[in-house]
């Protein structure tokens, strides 16, 4: 009765706990290995139906098993479900790896792809396999037997080490919070930010007003807080987060020292000259050095920007509020004066225009506009009572997919906001397997019984996490190994959802999704106008400062050796020397909470964001030619990028769509790094 191996339909949530977890992954685990065996002493020839399908259908169980395990450990963290996690986590790391080394298996794939089936399988079947056989090289198939020991030791300390960052950094964030007593001390602050730190002390069995690090509390003070002093001392915190200058339990200096080590080693048994080349070799970017190039000239193209943005700040913040020093905990605040100062208008002010039911209808109608889609409210078990579950079907009223939306901050959840999938589409012998996704996002949630209402970076946000859930939803692939985002280049996977961002700037869209909190107005043209001239603003700092994490990424995974000569925060050092203009203080631990490339998957892809800036840019300027809610352009862009998936090279896709190459001329323009 273990719910981890219910595969009828969705996650029983309710019902799963931590005495469930090691039984059923232990249980999955044999039945699978039992299963290769079998396959591998088979003595007919390897076909689709004998051979692949029987380990894409076990290692699905798999994963919709251990699925619902990794997003409880994201989304309600608790110390047993923790220890469950990670005793749990090397099984499957060695299960994984044994999978990728496993030369039998290898050759069983290569005598499927020399056949003369292969050439009568659909394209996605034949992506599949070309994708199984460079897996195997990646994965160690072809090392000696020393070797794939050490390669196995390797995957299993990386997932210890990566799950022990997360950790750390969330007990560390978590950790932190500060009691202010007086009102006094709090000049500037929001209203609704001060209610949210009312009743955050009350639940404390406090009085005053308690602030921590997660976003929703730590983004408003930085921006609106008068008080100096408590701006530098939150600041400092987050700054240091899981560092030397905490617990020494939390830091994850040394962790992220060997992390790095163990992708060299990595890479080296592989026959890479570094980890940044083993990244790449399932990317579209060809090399580091390509990659490395790209930030650089990007860099080139936005430092005038950003050197006008920061001289522009430093004069106001000395002029207009007396800062003679513009420090990095007075940059969201002197910026938000600045912002107040030239365009007549507040985040608080346009906050007030987003609540979360307007915003979701507003976004739930773009998608129907664009796609032929029908989004309604539906059930399902869910891990918090804030959990919301959501249908989408098709204009003949067919399921198409399902996804949960999970909006809210709370301490038992990883910080960030992300896409995950629960269940992938593909055909069975009983039809479509429909598609369902996880949203997650860490947003405020609703305090003096009144709706939740978000920043406009926040709306933009959650629409950029529902462009993935549509890549993941809208596939139309039948194949598990390339349906949905699965078998996307990685540095393509972020296209959709950077494309959906670009209509939160749209007055045709925006206006169906405000409604004032207190009197229900809409959200007024000259409000809009502001924000519109307002959307490039500071725009070169924000731009080197993705550049600078991207380079660093990318240079600390390809020229980088730890130990001979400097370490990493020097590393981080020097590329902000070349490429920005804002320097943080000395203190500054940044690298300690860069869960993106020590816990998330983007390690040596960073990068990616920008890269598929490019591609997304493009793609959203056809619809700027022909009509932003063209549902024929909306057609196209499905049937060409969401429906595809991974079933061809993402660059084919993309020609497909835009009928030509990628130019780098529509991000240059939107992010206002053209000059005028």
């Amino acid at each position: 009765m273990n719910p981890l191996l219910d595969f009828t339909g969705l996650p029983r949530f309710a019902e799963i706990k931590p005495e469930h977890v090691a039984p059923a992954i232990e249980f999955l685990l044999s039945e699978n290995r039992a299963l290769i065996s079998r396959l591998l002493s088979a003595t007919s020839p390897p076909t689709w139906d004998n051979f692949v399908r029987p380990m894409e259908d076990a290692n699905e169980r798999l994963a919709r098993a251990w699925g619902p395990v990794g997003h409880l450990n994201a989304v309600m963290n608790s110390p047993e479900l923790r220890e469950a996690y990670n005793a749990t986590l090397p099984k499957i790391t060695q299960y994984s790896a044994e999978l990728g080394q496993n030369l039998a298996l290898f050759e069983k794939f290569k005598v499927l792809r020399n056949s003369a089936e292969f050439s009568q399988l659909s394209t996605a079947r034949q992506k599949i396999i070309e994708n199984e056989l460079r897996d195997f090289r990646l994965g160690g198939a072809e090392l000696a037997a020393d070797q794939k020991k050490r390669y196995l030791e390797i995957q299993e300390r990386q997932s210890e080490l990566s799950s022990r960052f997360s950790d750390n950094l969330l007990d560390a964030t978590n950790d932190f919070t500060l009691l202010i007593e007086k009102r006094s001390d709090l000049a500037g602050l929001p209203e609704d930010v001060l209610q949210t730190a009312r009743e955050a002390a009350l639940a404390a069995k406090r009085t005053g007003w308690l602030f921590t690090l997660k976003a929703p509390s730590y983004m408003p003070v930085m921006q609106f807080a008068d008080n100096r002093e408590l701006r530098e001392k939150i600041y400092r915190a987050y700054a240091t987060r899981a560092s030397e200058f905490g617990k020494p339990d939390w830091d994850n200096t040394r962790l992220m020292d060997e992390i790095v080590a163990l992708r060299a080693e990595e890479a080296e048994l592989l026959g890479f000259a570094n980890y940044g080349e083993l990244s790449l070799a399932a990317k579209m970017a060809e090399t580091p050095q390509q990659v490395v190039t790209f930030m650089r000239e990007l860099a080139q193209r936005a430092r005038p920007f950003a050197e006008k943005d920061l001289a522009e700040l430093r004069d106001y913040a000395r002029d207009a509020l007396a800062l003679s020093e513009l420090n990095s905990w007075d940059v969201a605040y002197a910026s938000e004066k600045l912002r107040e100062q030239r365009y007549a208008f507040s985040e608080q002010e346009v906050k007030q225009y987003f609540p979360e039911d307007a915003v979701l209808s507003g976004l739930f109608k773009l998608v129907e506009t664009l796609y032929g889609l029908r989004i309604s409210a539906s059930s399902a078990p869910i891990w918090h009572e804030t959990v919301r579950f959501f249908d989408i079907s098709n204009a003949q009223g067919e399921l198409v997919g399902q996804f949960y939306l999970d909006l809210y901050a709370r301490n038992s959840k990883r910080g960030g906001a992300w896409m995950d999938d629960v269940i992938t589409r593909r055909r069975l012998a009983s039809g479509i397997q429909t598609p369902v996704a996880y949203l997650n996002c860490n947003f405020s949630s609703p305090v003096g019984g009144k709706a939740a209402v978000f920043t406009h970076d926040e709306v933009i946000t959650l629409f950029h996490e529902f462009g993935h859930g549509l890549h993941h939803l809208l596939t139309e692939v039948e194949d598990l190994g390339v349906s949905g985002i699965n078998g996307v280049e990685w540095d393509a996977v972020e296209l959709p959802s950077q494309f959906m961002e670009n209509f939160c700037w749209e007055w045709d869209v925006l206006r169906d999704m405000t409604r004032h909190v207190e009197n229900s107005a809409t959200l007024p043209r000259a409000l809009f106008d502001k924000m519109l001239a307002a959307k490039n603003f500071q725009s070169g700092l924000a731009a080197l400062r993705q550049i600078e994490f991207a380079l660093f990424d990318m240079l600390m995974h390809s020229s980088f050796e730890d130990g001979k000569g400097k370490s990493i925060l020097q590393l981080l050092d020097e590329v902000r020397a070349e490429v920005a203009v804002l320097i943080p203080p000395a203190f500054n631990r940044f690298p300690q909470s860069f869960a993106h490339i020590f816990s998330g998957g983007y390690a040596a892809g960073y990068y990616s964001y920008k890269w598929a800036e490019v591609l997304s840019a493009d793609a959203y300027s056809l619809f700027e030619e022909h009509g932003i809610l063209n549902p024929d352009v909306g057609a196209r862009f499905r049937a060409e990028i969401l429906a595809m998936g991974g079933a061809r090279p993402a660059m084919q896709s993309f020609t497909a769509f835009r009928g030509r190459e990628p130019s780098i001329d529509a991000l240059l323009r939107h992010n206002g790094l053209v000059e005028v």
